[in-house]
């Protein structure tokens, strides 16, 4: 009789573990993922939504990372992702899409939902700024209209975003930082959500309806920790703009702001950009990796027939 050795038992698991795992996130529509403020679909290699479509691709999923102005308002930003996801359609020859936007992003996975219901069977919000950010208002407040500091402020932050295009290859998108901010703000989400209201619950913090009267499936899910990982650089700068916001946040944008259709969970140990698995992976050591909560959702999406 063989001698059953540790590393042999080690091969074993590993080749039932992915046999297990084949087909786990493989949904019947392609994912589509869209990035949010100052965003990218990737910057020399380095995803915006670090590592996740590697990740949902591996046991099955088709997925799609779009790109998008960097800064502009959400009704641009969502004409744009309109254009690629009939891009998509075609290419790939389905008929839906499952769009996972996160941050302004969610307002964008919101108007392509609105507009284009038959393309969409399912729209989820991942930190979205669905009913706008105080952080927003502040920095909305602090730059007077017409005056010399929103025109400088404006002419850097377009600059910005044209590098961050620039450097993503997509140096055609057009870039308007006063209109990405006029959006984000609450006054902005409020007009937002008079013309596009589906999947937003009754009355904020409250869970919203899974099933719209669009036919479109909505989610939802966000982090409520800022300061998660020493070394994660930009845990300080997200603790310092948590400061501007009432209650539980995830460094820009509140618990309640972030609800949009079945919340499936509101208080993840994330912060903004963990809940992107940035920057480069590091997150809280004690909370689900964030790799996993999209696969799971993938998976949750694929029980579902989307």
């Amino acid at each position: 009789m063989k001698k059953i050795t540790p590393l042999y038992l080690c091969c074993l698991l590993f080749i039932f573990s992915n046999s297990a795992n084949a087909g786990y996130t493989q949904t019947k529509y392609p994912i589509v993922l869209a990035h949010g403020l100052m965003g990218f679909d990737d910057v020399l290699g380095v995803d915006y939504f670090y590592r996740v479509p590697a990740s949902l691709s591996r046991d099955g999923a088709q997925v799609f990372v779009t790109a998008v102005s960097s800064l502009n308002n959400s009704e641009q930003r969502g004409e744009q992702l309109l254009q690629q996801v009939e891009q998509i359609i075609a290419l790939t020859g389905t008929t839906k899409v499952n769009l996972i936007g996160h941050s302004q992003g969610a307002q964008s996975i919101r108007y392509v939902a609105s507009l284009r219901p038959d393309l969409v069977a399912s729209a989820t919000s991942v930190g979205g700024v669905n009913f706008g950010s105080p952080v927003a208002d502040v920095v909305r407040q602090g730059l007077t209209p017409g005056s010399k500091l929103e025109g400088i402020a404006k002419t850097a932050f377009d600059a910005f975003g044209g590098l961050i295009a620039l450097l993503s290859g997509n140096s055609q998108l057009p870039q308007d930082a006063l209109g990405a901010l006029e959006s984000l703000t609450t006054e902005g989400a409020l007009a937002f959500n008079q013309k596009y209201p589906e999947g937003l619950p009754a009355e904020q913090c409250q869970q919203g309806p899974m099933y719209a009267s669009n036919g479109v499936y909505y989610f939802s899910w966000s982090g409520t920790r800022t300061l998660t990982n020493i070394f994660d650089p930009s845990d300080a700068a997200l603790a310092i703009t948590a400061i501007l916001i009432p209650g539980d946040d995830d460094g820009l944008v509140s618990r309640c702001s972030s609800h949009l259709g079945y919340v499936l969970k509101d208080n993840y140990r994330m912060n903004h950009l963990d809940e992107v698995n940035q920057l480069i992976g590091f997150h809280h050591l004690f909370t689900t990796d964030p790799l996993t909560v999209y696969r799971q959702h993938a998976n949750r999406l694929k029980k579902l027939g989307l």
